[in-house]
């Protein structure tokens, strides 16, 4: 498994429709290149009142779906939920996104293989 080559920093994604019920998610993360160990790592600083564990959880998991088996250190660093509209599918495919995005900015992936501009912002 190869690793993430150089940090990545200030991943926001904001998934959400505007003006219709639908999916909801909200972060910003930062990417590093893995440990000694070389695997992957999830560390989250998002107390459970802004983001409940079960999407903390799947948004972990799309994060590694989107960076398709390289390996990175992953610190979230804000997060927030609608008691509505957040479900775990949703956090599951913007985590997926992030992943996308962190792989472009580190030049492991052709931008136009990235996620929706829309949904992840420049940091």
């Amino acid at each position: 498994m190869a690793g993430l080559p150089v940090p990545v920093r200030g991943i926001a994604v904001r998934y959400w429709f505007v003006g219709a019920c639908g999916p909801f998610a909200l972060f910003d993360a930062d990417f590093e290149p893995p440990g000694r160990e070389g695997g992957s790592e999830f560390l989250n600083l998002v107390p459970d009142r802004l983001l409940p564990a079960e999407y903390a959880d799947a948004l972990w998991e799309g994060i590694q779906e989107g960076l398709g088996g390289t390996s990175a250190a992953v610190l979230l660093t804000r997060g927030r939920y609608h008691e509505v509209d957040s479900s775990e599918w949703g956090f599951r495919q913007a985590g997926e996104m992030a992943g996308r995005a962190a792989l472009v900015r580190a030049g492991l992936l052709p931008a136009r293989e990235g996620p929706p501009a829309r949904f992840v912002r420049d940091p």
